[in-house]
């Protein structure tokens, strides 16, 4: 190759690297009439947010623009933080969740998460913790990847493959001819050895936490509330110990006593749904950050969904229930982290959730604060997202009205923004 050629090529080459490093330079501001600070839990005014890349520059009101930056006004928009939730099921939609595990292929079912993690984002949720595919085993590894790469539209994914139990459990295909193999929607390990290569399993094929089944099926009789557990607290202990030497940790479908206390000794990171929660598991949950997520708008889904008057009356029982029990552990200091269930139910939906835990005893401002900031800390990005803060990831949505005042303004999106792409505008 001649030297003349070379130089042309190395010119190019600058050529090609200055222009990527003018483009990163890039700055883009975000204006509207306000900001809400989740730390300090106001309203800011006149919101200008810079962004640079991927990140937050500057936040404050009435910032000064600098020369050339790119100007997105969002008028009479709220701006705030890329919401989080930490219970969704992207392999799963509305309908009966048994027959249509058995019915779609894993293909079909890959293909419709990857629908549903682009309706998630355009409502809002810009990180998202799937607690189990149901019977997909690791195909979920497929959708992070491709949405970490930006080949599909998605929320930044915390994935826990097809998730834990114990033959004859909650999730085994119950009730059907035994004659049949039907399979069910975990995978199973009924001793410690199972469940630790059972864990070393799926995170080998790209779970990034364990998520395991410890109670079921719930029985509510006379006022009386009772769920057998399934994992001994030793069995969980070592579970827990297991995914630290992984580098992750262990989150729990865990409804009620005894096994809500096992997976407050045992130290895992969160306790879901959490419908009965003793004195003792509640001091536990407050001296180890352990963090409670409600999913109240699973309940509800079901109860307005019942196919009978009685089946309906079960369900509404089952979440005055657990709304009654909710206004205990708020009183007792519980920490609390917004998820919603989804996948039930329809996804984009999920905002719903905020609406519940406010109606039955957060404040706005709490509610609010679990889909972001506790959020973050639940999935470890508690340095990366969750509030509006310069250095942090830019994940930024507007919404109509000021959720401190009216929570409902969460169901009101018009605009997405994750790590400094926006996705969706006015």
């Amino acid at each position: 190759m001649s030297r003349r050629l070379l130089r042309y090529f190395a010119l190019a080459l600058s050529s090609v690297t200055l222009g990527a490093m003018l483009c990163a330079q890039q700055v883009l501001a975000l204006r509207s009439a306000g900001y809400v600070d989740i730390n300090s839990g106001r309203l800011v005014p006149h919101a200008v947010i810079l962004v640079q890349g991927d990140t937050i520059t500057a936040v404050g009101s009435n910032l000064p623009v600098p020369a050339g930056a790119e100007v997105v006004d969002l008028g009479d928009l709220t701006l705030l933080p890329g919401l989080i939730d930490c219970h969704v099921h992207l392999f799963l939609h509305p309908g009966d969740e048994t027959l249509q595990t058995v019915r779609e292929s894993v293909p079909e079912r890959t293909i419709i998460a990857t629908l549903q993690a682009r309706a998630d984002l355009m409502a809002g949720f810009t990180t998202e913790r799937d607690m189990g595919t149901e019977g997909a085993g690791s195909a979920d590894t497929a959708v992070k990847q491709e949405i970490d790469r930006g080949d599909i539209p998605g929320p930044r994914l915390f994935i826990s493959g097809n998730a834990i139990s114990i033959t004859g459990g909650h999730e085994d295909a119950l009730g059907f001819n035994p004659a049949i193999l039907i399979p069910g929607n975990a995978t199973y390990a009924d001793t410690t050895d199972q469940l630790i290569h059972v864990i070393r399993e799926q995170i080998k094929q790209g779970a990034t936490f364990i998520k395991i089944y410890e109670t079921g099926r719930d029985r509510l009789v006379n006022g009386v509330f009772s769920t057998p557990y399934q994992y001994t607290e030793a069995q969980l202990a070592a579970a827990v110990a297991e995914a630290r030497r992984l580098g992750t940790w262990v989150g729990v479908h865990d409804m009620g006593e005894p096994g809500t206390l096992y997976a407050a000794e045992a130290g895992v990171e969160s306790i879901d749904h959490a419908a009965q929660l003793s004195d003792e598991t509640m001091r536990l949950m407050r001296a180890k950050r352990i963090f409670a997520v409600p999913t109240f708008t699973i309940f509800e889904y079901f109860a307005d969904h019942a196919p009978t008057p009685a089946a309906k009356a079960a369900e509404q029982a089952l979440l005055d229930y657990h709304a009654r029990q909710f206004r205990l552990q708020l009183a007792a200091g519980v920490p609390f982290a917004m998820g919603s269930d989804v996948g039930p139910f329809p996804h984009g939906t999920q905002a719903r959730e905020f609406e519940l835990m406010v109606k039955y005893g957060m404040s706005p401002l709490e509610a609010l604060r679990a889909g972001t900031i506790h959020g973050a800390e639940l999935v470890r990005l508690a340095d990366h997202v969750g509030s509006l803060t310069p250095g942090k990831w830019a994940d930024i949505v507007a919404v109509a009205g000021n959720p401190l005042d009216d929570i409902s303004a969460l169901t009101r999106v018009r605009f997405v923004m994750k790590a400094g792409k926006i996705y969706r505008r006015p």
